[in-house]
């Protein structure tokens, strides 16, 4: 058994599996899909598009599928792959009270939201960083996402510090969660 426990974990029959390059393409389409969905409530602008659009690439997610320091899990259906979760070590923790690895995505497409895809992620997760021997992931979410903050708490992450996403010279607050805090 391991350490880290997730309400809700991987349901029967999920389809939880390590991501390849040839994933990359769906990665980059699901990321799009579920930012602009989240972040870009009252329309898309010129700063925004162009950040997604440089930002969320297939070619951009081939290089961190090659990257050792990356570890990206799937949700496959029958159709395709419909979120992820991915993993970053070697990433110091903004408020040092953490581990040096963090969950830097976790992205279910919406219509898929409430039937245990993102706890199975998150779940699978925290089984590597326990097999792994990592202590305290951590994670960053934008402070005005109340449903990711939530969530994040239920499966226990506490709020530990604050810091900002940065997109050119625009800071987006979020909030920085921990995982193993007591």
């Amino acid at each position: 058994m391991t350490r880290y426990a997730v309400a809700d974990a991987a349901r029967p029959g999920m389809n939880l599996r390590p991501a390849t390059l040839s994933d990359a393409s769906s990665l980059a389409a699901l990321s799009i899909e579920v930012w602009v969905g989240t972040y870009l409530r009252r329309g898309v602008n010129g700063f925004f598009a162009d950040f997604v659009l440089s930002d969320l690439t297939p070619t951009k997610f081939e290089t961190l599928l090659a990257d050792p320091n990356e570890h990206f899990v799937v949700s496959q259906n029958i159709d395709g792959i419909d979120g992820y979760v991915r993993l970053t070590s070697g990433r110091a923790h903004p408020d040092g009270v953490g581990s040096d690895t963090e969950v830097t995505t976790l992205y279910v497409q919406p219509r898929h939201h409430g039937v245990g895809i993102g706890a199975g992620l998150l779940h699978r997760a925290l089984t590597i960083c326990d097999e792994r021997g990592v202590g305290q992931p951590w994670l960053m979410v934008n402070a005005e996402n109340d449903r990711a903050i939530a969530f994040y708490r239920r499966h226990g992450f506490v709020e530990t510090g604050q810091t900002h996403f940065r997109i050119n010279d625009q800071g987006y607050l979020n909030c920085v969660m921990s995982y193993g805090i007591r």
